[in-house]
């Protein structure tokens, strides 16, 4: 399988993903449940946050996936992040850009893949909300219609998650909203 090219715009998608302080953080109740609606929506055992890295897909919440991360070069959000919207694999052993993945071929033998990217505010796809199962499937226009709304939610927990950070960066400089409107 070759690897997803990187976006025109890589380095600044990357500084983005880079800014917005999220890799490698702790569970978050929020970012949680989306994935929860997301399995829930279409019935799958798994599905993920997953935000595309320099050279991995790091999973900020996870349901049904006993992994924190897998390589970018197996990344199917990697492919996911081009496009405007959602990507649908409906069978991915009959899908000639994943049938050799190793997480197709190997464990979790991932047979479907539905996922929409996450867009931060300036208009990059920092990763994706995917769900994923072990079995092929056809979902209907409502699910992929829910699948986009949710990664919409998602954007706007990012959105909560970063102004949250600016916050404490703030304070530790001393600084608060009154002094930054002077």
């Amino acid at each position: 399988m070759p690897q997803a090219p990187h976006p025109a715009d890589e380095s600044r998608r990357q500084a983005t993903l880079d800014q917005l302080g999220l890799l490698d953080t702790g569970a978050d109740p929020v970012f949680d449940e989306l994935v929860r609606r997301a399995a829930s929506t279409f019935d799958t055992p798994m599905a993920a946050i997953s935000l595309v890295d320099h050279d991995r897909q790091w999973f900020k919440a996870r349901v049904g996936l006993d992994v924190e991360q897998t390589p970018r070069s197996c990344a199917i959000c990697a492919y996911c992040i081009l496009g405007e919207g959602p990507l649908v694999i409906q069978d991915t052993k009959q899908d000639p850009g994943v049938a050799d993945n190793p997480l197709v071929t190997g464990p979790p033998h991932l047979r479907f893949y539905a996922g929409a990217p996450i867009r931060w505010t300036d208009g990059q796809h920092i990763g994706s909300l995917c769900t994923l199962d072990t079995r092929p499937r056809n979902p209907s226009a409502k699910q992929i219609e829910r699948l986009i709304e949710l990664a919409q939610e998602v954007s706007y927990a990012i959105d909560h998650h970063f102004l949250r950070l600016c916050a404490k960066q703030w304070q530790d400089l001393g600084l608060n909203g009154d002094a930054l409107a002077a």
